[in-house]
């Protein structure tokens, strides 16, 4: 999973390297957002708290987030949306109740997401990259295109554990910064992540 790390407020870009994707559960479960920044945050309590409640079951977490998300008044008026990923799924949460996982594992959210999603899809039926590298060239192409994502990306994954480390999590942490960020002007969306 990779997030850009920028965050814009109408036509001003407030940050530049903004971290929009974050591990939990001990390193299983990765977790993006796009959207307005404490609404995220907020959800992603809410989404930790289903975690713990449904035993790590990122499915059963993720329903139970998106049931809540939509029936309580205050938190039917966030504006933000979330991906949530373990080794095995990767889910995508919104406040109209929405819990989908794509077919082909490949999704994206944010203003970005058309773009993501297509350069992502290109390169998996073009390539032969794994994973991590076809994520981040995703969003090299996307941070090229959007005038809503940088290229300060953070790129997160979670894998199956061997057998001998059932026990333990495995999580690799990518970090990519490009220093000639390119300016961006006009917009009221917050960033994208794939």
């Amino acid at each position: 999973m990779a997030g850009d790390g920028q965050v814009t407020l109408g036509d001003v870009v407030l940050k530049h390297g903004a971290r929009k994707i974050r591990l939990m559960d001990d390193g299983r479960i990765v977790a993006g957002f796009a959207g307005a920044v404490a609404d995220a945050l907020t959800l992603f309590g809410k989404f930790e708290h289903q975690l713990k409640a449904g035993d790590g079951n990122v499915r059963r977490a993720s329903v139970e987030l998106a049931k809540e998300w939509r029936t309580d008044r205050y938190l039917r008026r966030l504006e933000a949306q979330l991906i949530v990923a373990d080794a095995e799924s990767i889910l995508v949460i919104s406040g109209e109740g929405d819990v989908i996982e794509p077919d082909d594992g490949i999704v994206a959210i944010g203003s970005g997401a058309p773009y993501a999603t297509a350069a992502a899809k290109a390169l998996m039926l073009h390539s032969d990259l794994e994973a991590v590298e076809l994520v981040k060239a995703a969003m090299e192409i996307t941070a090229d295109i959007c005038i809503f994502t940088n290229n300060h990306f953070t790129i997160e994954s979670v894998s199956l554990p061997s057998d001998e480390e059932r026990s333990e999590p495995s999580a690799d942490i990518i970090e990519v910064e490009d220093d000639t960020a390119k300016p961006k002007s006009r917009g009221r969306k917050k960033g994208a992540a794939s």
